[in-house]
């Protein structure tokens, strides 16, 4: 027997609290001989970030507390540590220096100065000339910052290393031959991001005598490494989609996108395995595909339902990669590349409830204004334990992903699962301008941002509602960063939503353009129009700029420390709908920067969140948290 309740006033398992005590971010699997590394990031800890070794079945930390190993190149990290022979270099992020651990000893081999004036990512050890190459965000001098590719000694004295690549707006991936001798990397100039247009460059270990071997505006070439046979592989979207590249020809010829967009330093979607044969995945419709290639062969795919890999390494005769399974949390898993079976070594969460109340991803589709597909994954409500009155439908939470140049998938998400599990569905757009569907579908999104992303959600939320899904009247959207924006958007430009709630999200695309940090600072040259050239476009679809017609409720999340979106814009888009009289909340958290990551403001957020939906949707929500104080309600 069930009890009939109101959808939203379920009572769950799945509370706030849980969803920061069982969870870890996992990333960054790198493997070294008989051990495996990763990077673990930790809620309860604030969100201190902590290298881990697997060595003989046990784990530990290497990073003792206050020790975090992040980075800050471009904002958003990446690569921030690298291990070779038991030897360890890592980034500290409350000072941004690197340091050095070996033979038991930490110690710190790039110079004291103001906290982050030097930034070091991508980091990759050169034993041999002990050496580590990285690159270096130079953040020291008044003016642009200057991004370089360098060589830091693991000896000596503290020195902020010695620069062999200058020149370009952004650098990234130092990567040797095996052999030493020759030295990799990827280049790009404003306005392009790294997914528009860069260079492949090649040049003798000390970066001299480089040519360009692959690469333009308008190409986009990354994710490369070295075989063992000498060979150059990469991800190249030549074709219109990322496929893996040698010698400017396409190894695995696909429609279908194998690589991701370079938001992060250091990623990975291949290996070479040690009998020559390539892993590599391919992204269908938004779920990931392993596939084994001999080169000049016809692939063949690896019988295991992923929905996403990443960096996957050679270790103990079995694949190691970061991974999810549509009905598994995230983890560290070890794969049989031949049999497909697999251990799963360190999982991304526990699972402390029953599966039952935990909702599928069902993959949709709607037509966009022009008639293209547009796709997103959708959640019902799930509860064993309930059920609602028969007419009533349930309320719709639309979820628009940051970036915006990224894209979700269908996975378990316990995330989601705290709404689904209490009575509220959730859709989940990769609206146009998403990645993983090839450059023309990325592309929908050049010139028409603050448009395309803003219809593709508003008319998946109306399809939901018109195939008699969930409650046309009770419609919210909400998303963080760029989603955060689109979220502002579509509330301030659109009649479809009831509520909104953006966390660290644009208010204001003028103050964006003028504010923002430098890997970012032209990004909006693609998305919107070259600034200030096409200033009454900012003007035009900036959100803060366009309340009149704003109708309902909205809620903005924002850390008081955030570079990339600065504070400013959600107190000041507060005040203006403030000031219009129209119902709003706002809650800062300190210590906060682009995303939470302590613990307690994770759980504040999510139950600030729970409590607006209540109140705007007209549910009593069954849990004992606090009750969100929203102006003009």
């Amino acid at each position: 027997m069930t009890t009939r309740a109101p959808y939203g006033s379920w009572t769950s398992p799945i509370t706030a609290e849980l969803l920061t005590t069982a969870g870890l971010a996992l990333s960054a699997v790198v493997a070294d001989g008989d051990d495996l590394y990763w990077l673990e990031g930790r809620p309860v800890e604030s969100g201190r970030v902590v290298l881990v070794r697997l060595r003989d079945g046990q784990r530990a930390d290497l990073t003792p507390a206050p020790l975090n190993v992040r980075t800050r190149v471009h904002e958003y990290g990446g690569g921030a540590y690298d291990v070779r022979g038991d030897i360890v270099v890592f980034s500290d992020f409350a000072d941004g220096r690197l340091h050095l651990i070996e033979n038991g000893e930490t110690r710190a081999i790039t110079p004291e100065g103001k906290p982050s004036a030097l930034r070091f990512g991508d980091l990759q050890l050169d034993l041999p000339r002990r050496r580590v190459l990285c690159v270096r965000e130079d953040h020291r001098s008044p003016g642009e910052v200057r991004n370089e590719l360098v060589a830091v000694p693991l000896d000596g004295e503290p020195t902020a290393g010695e620069v062999l690549v200058t020149g370009h707006d952004f650098v990234a991936a130092p990567r040797l031959s095996p052999d030493g001798e020759r030295l990799a990397w990827v280049s790009w100039e404003h306005p392009n991001m790294p997914w528009d247009g860069t260079r492949l460059w090649v040049g003798d270990a000390g970066a001299s005598d480089a040519q360009v071997v692959d690469g333009e505006d308008g190409v986009s070439v990354g994710d490369i490494g070295w075989c063992r046979d000498g060979s150059l592989l990469y991800m190249s979207d030549r074709s219109g989609y990322w496929n893996l590249t040698r010698d400017g020809a396409a190894l695995h010829p696909v429609d279908r996108d194998c690589s991701d967009p370079a938001w992060m330093l250091g990623g990975r979607s291949w290996l070479e395995l040690p009998d020559g044969r390539i892993l590599l995945r391919e992204w269908r419709d938004a779920s990931a595909q392993l596939m084994l290639m001999h080169p000049g062969e016809p692939a063949r795919e690896v019988p295991v339902a992923l929905v996403t890999s990443a960096r996957p390494s050679w270790w103990n005769g079995h694949v190691v990669m970061l991974a999810t399974r549509a009905s598994e949390p995230a983890g560290v898993i070890q794969l049989d590349p031949d049999s497909a079976r697999i251990e799963v070594l360190r999982a991304s969460a526990d699972l402390p409830v029953d599966r039952a109340y935990l909702a599928e991803a069902e993959a949709v589709t709607w037509p966009d204004r022009e008639g293209r597909a547009v796709h997103g994954f959708l959640y019902r409500p799930r509860n064993p334990q309930f059920h609602a009155p028969e007419a009533e439908r349930p309320p719709l939470v639309v979820q628009s992903h940051g970036g915006p140049t990224s894209h979700v998938v269908g996975a378990l998400d316990l995330g989601y699962a705290y709404w689904t599990s209490r009575g509220i569905a959730v859709l989940d757009v990769n609206y146009g301008g998403s990645t993983s569907y090839g450059r023309d579908y990325r592309e929908r999104l050049k010139g028409q941002w603050g448009i395309v992303d803003v219809d593709d959600c508003c008319d998946g939320a109306r399809a939901m509602a018109d195939r008699g899904w969930v409650d046309p009247a009770r419609l919210a959207i909400s998303g963080g960063s760029a989603g955060g924006y689109t979220t502002l958007a579509s509330l301030a430009f659109r009649d479809v939503f009831t509520a909104g709630v953006s966390l660290y999200g644009v208010a204001d695309l003028e103050a964006l353009a003028r504010d923002t940090h430098k890997f970012e600072s032209r990004y909006l040259d693609g998305l919107v129009g070259p600034y200030p050239a096409a200033q009454a476009v900012y003007v035009e679809r900036s959100p803060i700029n366009h309340l009149d017609a704003l109708s309902c409720a909205m809620l903005l999340l924002q850390g008081e420390d955030d570079e990339v979106v600065p504070p400013n814009q959600a107190t000041a888009m507060a005040d203006a709908v403030r000031r219009k009289g129209k119902p709003v909340a706002l809650r800062l958290f300190a210590g906060e920067g682009h995303g939470f990551r302590a613990a307690v403001n994770q759980r504040a957020a999510r139950e600030a969140e729970l409590s607006f939906y209540g109140q705007v949707f007209g549910f009593e929500p069954a849990d004992d948290i606090p009750r969100l104080a929203i102006d003009n309600l």
